[in-house]
């Protein structure tokens, strides 16, 4: 199956579809505290949220593919249309994706598709202040970032920063020249951190969630006004700003799941006025 798929995923991609933010059970592993899904309000989705990922490892493996077969440019998002962290009045990433300025991507090398700051910025892990912190006596990202910096990279070359924040959740545009300004052995080496680390899938993923910015060039604390960030990322520059955020953009939804028949059904079961394109 791999040889097969091979000229189609990329070492980056395969890495990415492991640390996707991860939610169970309509629970969202995140720093910051946010509010778990009502039984009686989670959807049914239809997956089987009790089986389990096997990823292969490819020891051993030719990887000459990685360099012949990445596109100029890659999108990393989230199987599911519609999500809480979608930065869209709806929830919606169709637009997003619609919106998205590959210009700018190309200029930038990097970029975040979520411009609202809630929820990863201005300034959400110190890895040193942070070391050891946990939430209801389980271990944090915050708690295990400064250990995992130490094994993902090398600190001769790339010291712990004292600040990482990046608005979350693992869905952003990078290019190829920026993916290959790093040699096949760094990611390599993240592959295999994932593949063996101790730490739950929960710890790791929210690990790597906020250090992709940094990996692909960009400062520990990559929060871009949001003013900035719409305009340069989606072209929409005419809309009433403060620092992190715009009017009507995005509003933190009450809980980490979407009621059952979004974006047609709101939360208290009332018709929503939703005007796009289903299907």
């Amino acid at each position: 199956m791999l040889t097969s798929r091979r000229i189609v995923v990329s070492l980056a991609t395969f890495i990415c579809l492991l640390v996707l933010l991860v939610i169970r059970d309509g629970r969202f592993f995140a720093s910051t505290p946010y509010n778990d899904t009502p039984r009686s309000k989670r959807p049914s989705d239809g997956y089987r949220h009790d089986v389990e990922l096997v990823v292969a490892s490819t020891k051993n493996e030719d990887t000459s593919w990685i360099q012949k077969y990445l596109p100029d440019c890659l999108i990393f998002i989230h199987a599911s249309r519609f999500a809480w962290h979608n930065d869209d009045p709806d929830y919606d990433a169709l637009p997003t994706l619609r919106n998205f300025r590959i210009s700018h991507l190309q200029e930038a090398g990097y970029a975040n598709l979520r411009c609202v700051w809630v929820i990863g910025c201005p300034a959400e892990i110190r890895p040193v202040e942070d070391e050891g912190h946990a939430s209801d006596g389980a271990p944090s990202a915050k708690g295990v970032f400064r250990q995992a910096w130490h094994e993902l990279m090398i600190p001769e070359e790339a010291p712990v920063p004292e600040v990482v924040a990046v608005s979350c959740c693992s869905q952003f545009g990078v290019t190829r020249e920026t993916i290959r300004s790093r040699p096949v052995e760094d990611y390599i080496r993240f592959r295999d951190w994932l593949l063996r680390t101790p730490l739950e899938d929960s710890l790791s993923g929210r690990v790597l969630e906020f250090s992709w910015h940094i990996i692909f060039g960009k400062e520990a604390v990559h929060c871009p006004s949001a003013q900035e960030c719409y305009c340069k990322t989606f072209g929409i520059c005419d809309s009433t700003c403060s620092k992190g955020a715009c009017d009507g953009r995005y509003t933190l939804p009450p809980y980490s799941r979407l009621p059952d028949g979004w974006p047609l059904v709101g939360w208290e079961d009332e018709e929503r006025n939703f005007t796009g394109p289903l299907g």
